[in-house]
Order: structure tokens, then sequence, then C-alpha cells
């Protein structure tokens, strides 16, 4: 974990004071129904209870010397806890394996990790809701491969990012229920030392539900599949960064990150404005999206269990909820304070003089009659004479002087063709898909839902 790319709240939970504070509650609970069930007595429970209720500090130092010593993490915080509690410590862990407390801890941690990841998406998502309805007719000009293509609005670039994060939303939602599952089932997962009811009651108690066959550790298909999420949301990041860090190139400028008053673009360049915020953002999705892979190394664990996961989980349990938190809650930030240039959306797609309409030129000279080869041809060149003027003629223009095409179509009828707002005529019904909880109304005009 890098402290320059965590918060508070979500470091916490990876600290280890948090971790040993899960490691008792499963100890004590599970005492706890051992001595409803008659297996150890009730003072043990209520010894490790009552020293709880005193709240005691845990002394990390004091657990990694005896570690030190037992080379065993457990073994070490079970010692430590007696020392505190006294002789009735004795009864904890009574027919529980390591893997028991090590795996039901990490899904606790990553189940509260993604309680923080889902506020965070919450937060994106009414970032993203707010800026498309601000730009929802915001005039700019859609690019595939980079190049021109035809007129769309921004608050259509924005509310495809919202889509996009509603579903990552959806997906974290179904890996937070993946992953949080409880083992209490001891060595190799028969429950032959340790009663069942003790499982559901531990589950119960810390938000879980039992894992339907532990084989000793919980099977690592959900992890794979939880850090295989995460990448998924690091990838959309990333698209949405991209997006904004070519809108902010010079040539284009159309939108940029906030500059703030003292800012400094570089050290050697003062009128430098960099898209520092979503750089960051593609790098931080990298790292992310590298977690996955060893999450999917983990699942072929030996038998019924090994220890191969242990030392990478340690890494990537902390590091890839932490840094998705951290991008989460800069991408919103990026998000709400982004400048939105519509004048430049509007200059550059004036500039290559009115190519963004050639389709509906195409389109129109075949329903006048014209092959569908040959109104391309038509059409292609003239738009060829504009680009290689790069913008200086205009496509209206030229479509005027071509004889071949207003023998289809009339000049009033070309000029129609050119009207902006005929590609924005759906905007309302793709707006109504993404942001209404009924998935929008009927448009009449394109019999789409």
């Amino acid at each position: 974990m890098v402290p320059r790319y965590a918060r508070p709240a979500m470091t916490a939970l990876w600290e280890p004071e948090a971790k040993y504070r899960i490691w008792f509650e499963i100890e004590a609970h599970a005492t706890s129904k051992l001595a409803d069930l008659g297996v150890v007595p009730q003072s043990a429970a209520d010894a490790l209870w009552d020293w709880w209720k005193t709240e005691p500090a845990i002394d990390v130092a004091a657990i990694d010397a005896i570690e030190a010593v037992t080379k065993h993490d457990v073994i070490a915080f079970l010692t430590w806890v007696a020392e505190q509690v006294g002789e009735e410590a004795r009864f904890m862990h009574q027919g529980m394996t390591s893997s028991d407390v090590l795996d039901t801890t990490l899904n606790v941690q990553l189940a509260r990790a993604t309680d923080i990841l889902l506020e965070d998406m919450d937060g994106l998502l009414d970032a993203l809701k707010m800026r498309a309805e601000e730009h929802k007719y915001t005039p700019t000009i859609g690019r595939s491969h980079g190049i021109h293509a035809e007129p769309v609005t921004f608050g259509l670039k924005l509310a495809q990012a919202y889509a996009e994060f509603e579903r990552c939303r959806a997906r974290l939602w179904d890996a937070r229920a993946e992953i949080a599952t409880c083992a209490i089932s001891g060595a190799v997962g028969t429950f032959a030392n340790v009663d069942p009811r003790v499982e559901a009651y531990v589950a119960e108690q810390l938000g879980l539900v039992p894992e339907p066959v532990s084989t000793q550790v919980i099977p690592r298909d959900r992890h794979a599949m939880y850090f295989a999420t995460l990448a998924v949301i690091a990838g959309s990041i990333e698209r949405l960064a991209v997006e904004i860090r070519h809108l902010q190139r010079t040539e284009v400028l159309e939108a940029e990150e906030y500059f703030s008053p003292g800012q400094k673009g570089s050290s050697a360049m003062p009128h430098k404005r960099n898209p520092i915020l979503t750089e960051n953002l593609t790098g931080q999705a990298r790292m992310i999206r590298a977690y996955a892979l060893p999450a999917l190394e983990n699942v072929a664990l030996w038998h019924e269990r090994d220890i191969s996961h242990s030392s990478v989980e340690r890494f990537i349990g902390p590091d890839a909820t932490i840094t998705l938190d951290f991008a989460l809650a800069r991408l919103t930030g990026v998000v709400e304070k982004l400048l939105v240039y519509p004048e430049r959306m509007q200059a550059n797609m004036d500039r290559m003089g009115g190519l963004v309409h050639s389709q509906r030129v195409l389109l129109a000279l075949t329903q006048a009659g014209v092959t569908r080869e040959d109104a391309y041809r038509l059409v292609q060149r003239n738009a060829m004479k504009v680009w290689e003027s790069d913008g200086r003629m205009q496509l209206l223009d030229l479509l005027k002087q071509d004889e071949e095409v207003t023998a289809a179509l009339s000049p009033e009828q070309l000029e129609e063709k050119f009207d902006l707002d005929y590609h924005f005529k759906h905007v309302d019904t793709i707006f109504a898909r993404v942001f209404d909880t009924d998935g929008g109304e009927l448009d009449e005009a394109s019999g789409a839902a």
C-alpha cells in the first residue's frame, strides 16, 4: 500500500489492529456457541467477552514478538490473548484451525471494503448524472478511430459512462455476496471437532453466510471472481480517464481537468496544464487489474489446502481495495470539477467543412433513386476535396456544384441534410434508458424502449 494513494477509512480496515479485532470476535463468538452447546464452560465465553468489554488496546508489537518465536501468527495471537484473559482462554479455538480464522477474517475485510467501494461508486454515479444532465444537449463531435464521425452531445458521453459504472456497481454488489462467506469447519473442513452450528452462529454474528464446502480453506474461485470484478471496474475508470485525457489535448481542448490557483504543470514550462489526475488514474487502473492475475492463480491449491495463496492475499487484499477506493474518489473529483468548453466543441465540429453530415447526404441520394454505390462515390469525391483542403472548403457548397448530386437532390434538400439538431432527436430516449428507473418510455419514432 502506497500512502500517497490511500484514504483513511479504507486503510483502517487493513491495519494489524483491525485484523486482530476480527480474529478475536471470531474466536469469542465461536466460544460462545461452543458454551451454548455444552462443549466448553460458559465461564470461558464470559471471560473472553468480559475482557473485551474493557475495550483493550491490541498490542501488535507484543504479538509480533511472540510470532518471532512461534513462527505462527494465529498461535502468537492466541498466546497473547491468553496472557490477558487468563486460564479460561484455554477453551478458545476448540476444534478450529488457523484457516477458519484467517479466511473468515479476510472475507469480513473484503466485505467491509466493498461497502466503502459501493459508497464510492454512488458518489461517482451522482457526479456523472449531474454533469450529464448539465450537458445533455451540448453538441460535440463523436469520433471513431480518433477521427471525426458524426455529432453527439457531451451529455451522451457522460451518460455512457454512467451506464457503464452502474453495471460496475451491480457487479460489485454481486462480488460482495460472492465473497461474504464464513468457514469454521476445522482441519480439512469435515467439522470432525467443531459443530457446524458454531460456523452458522459465527457467520450470523459477522454478517456472512456459511461456506457450503470449505475443505479447511474457503475456495479461491470466490476471491478470483472478486478481484476480477475490481479489475473490470478499473478498466472502466481508465476508459473515462483516457477520454478526458484526449479531450484535454491542446489540439482538441474540449474539456480539461480543473487547474487550481497556484498549481504548477511543469518544472520547466510555465504554460503547461497537464491531465495529471487522469494520467494517474490510468496508472492506478493498471495496478488494480494486475492484482486479478495472482487471484486467479490462487484457485488451484493442493488437495484440501496449502498456503501458497496466503502471501498473495496479504498483498492484493489491501492494495487492490485501497487503490480502487482512491481511484474512484479521484475520478469523482475530476468529473465534478471538469472544465467543459462548448464553444471549442462546436469549433472543432465545424473545422472539417461539414463532413460530419456525409451519411445523411448518402442516405438521401439512395432514397432519391441513386444506387448506394453511386451515392457513396458522389459524396466521397466531394468529401475528399474538403478533407484535402483541411476544411477550407465546405461540403455543402461542393455538393450544390456537383451536377450528378443536384440531379437527384435540390439545394434546399441538401441544406436540410446539414441540420445539426437532427442528430439529437433521440437524446431524450437514451437519457430515459440510462437514468429512468423504469428503463425509459417507448420512443415512437424508433420503436425502441
